[in-house]
């Protein structure tokens, strides 16, 4: 097929009755793609076999209460295998839908405002974002995970290849990689916000932005190329299969065609604002505009547009009215200006513009490289010899008109500074956001902006957007910090092995040697779900209590603890960690002396922690540290000993006492509602060198994950899927591993929802070097059951 090195018309699509906000070419039917627009609605188009090339519309697609500003296609699937369609809008929703119907399969609710990008990925994972400024991970209808960070709206959002990693851009200026819903890193370089995300490969990506450049980024965080050639916003980016030629669109009229690093065609567009492209699978180029109409552009001679069609095309474009704030033409006079002469010397370059003056007018001409000639792009409207100039002043600033807006009644009254080249949606939108004001008033005061500038509008007056453009560790070793005590040294949470069972011995507590041949024989899988808690026995009572009063005889006479208060914490532990003395059971005054103590100066405080975590397995003392009324102050005592820059001893024990609390019903009860504070928390914790700390998260990882086995809370399990994928980058403990091996079995099990979400982190692939550790065998058989969950 001849390929004309160009690209040209193929056809130019009407069908929406307001600006087409998102394109997405479609698996099904061949050739397919899909629109959405402000009109609300969503149209799959399929080509048709008429002689103009052009498409018919499939079908109709309604669902959201407000305009439409997203939309991507999910990947078939042995359920659905012609794919989905997923639309964000306005409306706060995501609306998924089959290729063939007009109504919603389902609905998606959780963002706060606009959903404004999505983006799809392996095993039918779905990543949005939202002028909420959050990112969400959806799976199989259900919301896995909230990635929270920027500090504006997110305004691109990226799947890439490889499992598990996520990209967002964000008004914020900032570009953020995730991993298992951890911000890995932060690209910074743009000067204004990210709007456009597209991979190159495993490893790169393009950011396109409003401050009017292109990057090409490594996912190591290196911006390796800037591209430069829009004047103005830049909206949307589509690269071709090669992976290193690629488009873009944006609010100077135009796309661009870029090849080998350079632009090498510049298309206008009679339309002010280009949103949105998609390069169909034969190469040709869709793109939406707010003109409402979806224009298709090929290199195919075959399928370009007839001759009449291609001079109706120019003709449009030659009757549009430019703004030369809004192109590359600065300031114009038009006494400095050439005439029609200007135009008998050929361009240097395609897409390259050139003025000149026609009498009272300005016309703008752009050179075709293909047709080797000046093609009117437009009348000039705003040089300074045309318009009149800005006259009030707001802020400093000058403009066109400042309005008074009176939203309340007897309320303070507002001003809404705006200039004629602006768009009175995204004004609207940045004025109600600026003071604090519901969104429902934004068509109200973008109409009234409208009303009172009749006659003053540069170009067509249509709503083109109502986006919000301007919105939008160190490692501790732990080491000696424990004193010896004469023949005896304390170490915290230490004590006698407890006695193996016969047989096969707990692969948790291990008494005595591991047999795998043992556990072949009695099961196939010993080792998840695993719903009772694990938890940290062992104990040396003596050697604890004569730590506390070593430490007590040194420590400032402010901090100094009594007789009496030692002597209760003896008694507490006696009977908390001796069961068949003769001691009662702990009062609650010896309860209050343990808490008491327990803000002991944190350089002093590790022996009490350790009587606390030996005591909140007492029904008794779980009640009543971890009830209603003190169970939030315990965890956020706890939480504050975990921060990372703390003291290892005080962070291992902290995690120890968490997962104690377990062995209670209020203790669950209590770590279930703080779980989403409780993990985060402890997650940081994986980055410090230490395998007793790594010991202590992964258990009470497991511990969460117990709780969680047969239940429906799927955002819950998302977390635990998270923060074990996080900390098996860095623990390397053998014995830590496998407690993060297990919890991870008990959260996949029985869980198909949780499988596929683990799959789609990259969990196999992460976890599938245990599977032949030879030294502890159980990590290996472990590890191989996992996978086998996960097939």
């Amino acid at each position: 097929m001849a390929s004309l090195n160009s690209y040209k018309l193929r056809c130019s699509i009407p069908g929406h009755e307001m600006d087409v906000r998102g394109l997405a070419s479609a698996v099904f039917p061949e050739g397919a793609f899909v629109s959405v627009s402000r009109d609300r609605t969503g149209r799959v188009w399929v080509p048709n076999s008429s002689p103009d090339q052009g498409f018919t519309e499939m079908h109709s697609m309604s669902g959201h209460s407000n305009f439409v500003s997203c939309v991507c296609i999910i990947a078939p699937s042995e359920t659905y295998p012609r794919g989905l369609i997923a639309t964000g809008g306005n409306d706060n929703n995501i609306c998924v839908f089959t290729m063939d119907q007009s109504q919603p399969l389902f609905t998606l609710t959780g963002h706060k405002n606009t959903v404004c990008t999505l983006s799809s990925g392996k095993f039918g994972t779905l990543l949005s974002g939202s002028w909420d400024t959050t990112a969400k991970v959806w799976l199989n209808e259900k919301c896995m995970m909230t990635l929270q960070g920027h500090s504006a709206a997110v305004w691109a959002v990226v799947i890439l290849p490889e499992q598990g990693l996520m990209l967002s851009g964000s008004a914020d200026k900032t570009i953020k990689l995730w991993k298992a819903g951890r911000c890995e890193k932060t690209f910074t370089g743009h000067e204004d916000c990210v709007r456009g995300l597209a991979v190159i490969s495993n490893i790169e990506f393009f950011s396109c932005s409003n401050d009017t450049s292109i990057r090409r980024w490594l996912v190591t965080g290196e911006c390796v190329q800037v591209y430069y050639s829009h004047t103005n916003y830049i909206y949307s980016l589509a690269v071709f299969p090669n992976g290193q030629d690629f488009i873009s669109t944006g609010e100077d009229r135009t796309l661009r065609i870029w090849r080998q690093g350079e632009c090498s065609q510049t298309i206008r567009l009679p339309a002010q604002s280009v949103w949105c492209c998609c390069i169909l699978p034969n190469g040709d180029i869709a793109i939406g505009a707010s003109d409402g109409i979806i224009r298709v552009f090929t290199e195919a001679e075959d399928r370009i547009a007839s001759a009449e069609d291609l001079q109706a095309f120019e003709d449009e474009l030659a009757k549009t009215t430019i703004d030369p704030k809004t192109g590359d033409f600065g300031d114009i006079k038009m006494e400095d200006l050439p005439g029609r002469e200007h135009l008998v010397e050929p361009g240097n370059r395609d897409g390259q513009t050139r003025l000149i003056k026609d009498g009272q007018k300005v016309e703008a001409y752009q050179w075709s490289v293909s047709d080797d000639r000046w093609m009117k792009i437009g009348d000039v409207v705003g040089g300074s010899n045309q318009q009149t100039s800005k006259n009030v002043m707001y802020e400093g600033k000058e403009y066109d008109y400042v309005f008074t807006i009176d939203v309340n009644e007897g309320g303070p009254s507002m001003k809404l500074p705006y200039n004629v080249s602006e768009d009175p949606w995204l004004t609207a939108h940045n004025f109600l956001q600026k003071n604090d004001l519901s969104p429902m008033f934004l068509d109200q005061v973008a109409n009234f902006i409208i009303e009172n500038t009749k006659g003053h509008v540069v170009g067509p007056a249509q709503p083109a957007g109502g986006d919000p453009f301007t919105e939008i560790i160190r490692d501790v070793l732990f080491t000696a910090v424990f004193l010896p005590t004469g023949s005896g040294r304390y170490i915290p949470g230490s004590g006698p092995n407890p006695s193996a069972p016969s047989g096969v011995a707990d692969p948790f507590t291990g008494g005595g040697a591991y047999s795998s041949a043992a556990l072949r024989q009695t099961a196939t899988n010993i080792y998840f779900p695993k719903t009772d808690g694990v938890t940290f026995e062992q104990a040396n009572s003596s050697q604890i209590i004569a730590k506390v009063k070593e430490l007590n005889g040194g420590a400032p006479p402010e901090h100094k603890l009594s007789e009496e208060i030692l002597e209760s914490l003896q008694r507490l532990l006696v009977s908390v960690s001796e069961p068949n003395s003769s001691m009662s059971p702990p009062s609650i005054q010896e309860i209050s002396v343990l808490w008491k103590a327990s803000h002991w100066p944190e350089d002093l405080v590790f022996p009490i922690l350790d009587i606390m975590r030996l005591a909140v397995r007492h029904p008794q003392v779980n009640e009543t540290l971890c009830g209603e009324a003190e169970g939030v102050q315990l965890c956020n005592h706890l939480l504050s000993l975990m921060r990372p820059e703390g003291r290892p001893a005080n962070q291992m024990l902290a995690l120890r006492t968490l997962c104690n609390c377990f062995s209670g019903r209020h203790g669950r009860a209590l770590l279930m509602a703080q779980r989403e504070t409780v993990l985060s928390h402890a997650a940081d914790l994986a980055t410090i060198c230490n395998k007793n700390i790594h010991v202590a998260l992964a258990t009470l990882l497991l511990n969460y994950a117990g709780c969680l086995h047969g239940q429906p809370d799927l955002e819950a399990k998302a977390q635990c899927l998270s923060v074990a994928s996080r900390a098996l980058e860095t623990v390397q403990d053998k014995e830590a591993v496998f407690r993060l091996l297990v919890a991870l079995g008990t959260t996949v099990a029985s869980d198909q929802t949780a499988q596929d979400l683990a799959r789609s982190l990259g969990v196999n692939s992460q976890i599938s070097k245990y599977s032949s550790v030879s030294d502890p065998s159980k990590v290996a058989e472990c590890c191989q059951l996992v996978l086998k969950e996960l097939q």
